[in-house]
């Protein structure tokens, strides 16, 4: 990332976050108006997932969903750089709190799994202000981008490891301590990295990462999003217990489970998931692929 588009980061983080989010919803906006990968894999997937839908209730989903989006690809400057009591005072609510309050008085270690699901990132910053909390950090593409995301999301306890072997060690360690760990379950794991199970009806390939964790180490699992709030408002973040399934010791099970809990959460906020992500790249042996580009 440029010294300029850093410059840009902090100039956001200063902006109140209705006018940030304005901006990001402005642009998502426009993005549903020219041809782009972004809109086209954004109508594939919603055509998928809600072929129930009439053509035109999809066609404002599209645009909600880039508008929602939008807001997103701007917003994680205020998180990452405002100051810590601003951030956390953005949660206005949340639901379903005493499942992880319980899970961690009785020493089990946590698996939170979030979705990419309205804004994720405060999710993080929250509950690692609460309770040890390790997670997964892959760099981004854009090297110069990593001290900003690295020190965002840590600023408040959290400890970011990679994924590698040594990261997925310290997750278990973390685990068996008792405490949290974060993932984003709905990760495309890349070919012959994964298994097949149904999302919204069709195969995806799921990681297989969170379901080992749970079936070795017993831990509580976690379905949990952070639902925008209109207006610039903040965020109501939601709490909700993953079938036990999810533990059952044959993975094919466990997955279809992660993903079913995946989908109850989008179906909830279908406007604010990542529809935009490729989430069916891969295809089981010969089946065609679904995305042109």
């Amino acid at each position: 990332m440029s010294r300029f588009s850093k410059l840009l980061l902090k100039v956001f983080a200063h902006l109140p976050l209705a006018v940030v989010q304005a901006i990001g919803g402005f642009l998502g906006m426009l993005s549903g108006v020219f041809p782009n990968r972004r809109l086209q894999t954004t109508k594939v997937n919603i055509a998928l997932c809600f072929p129930e839908l009439p053509h035109e209730t999809q066609k404002k989903l599209v645009r909600r969903s880039l508008i929602e989006s939008g807001k997103g690809a701007l917003e994680s400057s205020t998180l990452w750089l405002k100051e810590s009591h601003y951030t956390l005072g953005l949660v206005k609510k949340t639901s379903g709190e005493e499942y992880l309050e319980s899970a961690h008085k009785l020493g089990r270690g946590v698996i939170l799994a979030l979705p990419h699901l309205g804004m994720w990132e405060i999710i993080g910053l929250y509950c690692s202000s609460r309770y040890p909390m390790t997670s997964l950090f892959r760099p981004p593409p854009l090297a110069a981008m990593d001290d900003v995301m690295r020190a965002g999301r840590q600023r408040l306890g959290a400890r970011l490891v990679p994924t590698d072997k040594s990261g997925v060690r310290a997750l278990y360690t973390a685990l068996e301590k008792g405490e949290l760990v974060a993932i984003l379950p709905d990760q495309e794991p890349g070919a012959g990295s994964g298994l097949f199970a149904p999302f919204f009806g069709i195969q995806a390939n799921t990681m297989v990462l969170l379901s080992r964790l749970a079936i070795k180490t017993g831990a509580a699992v976690l379905f949990v999003y952070a639902e925008r709030l209109p207006g610039g408002k903040g965020y109501h973040i939601h709490f909700s217990p993953a079938s036990e399934h999810i533990h059952d010791p044959d993975l094919n099970t466990s997955v279809r489970y992660l993903n079913q809990g995946i989908e109850d959460c989008v179906r909830a906020l279908p406007e604010q998931y990542l529809w935009s992500y490729k989430r069916f790249r891969n295809r089981p042996e010969g089946e065609a692929p679904i995305y042109k580009t």
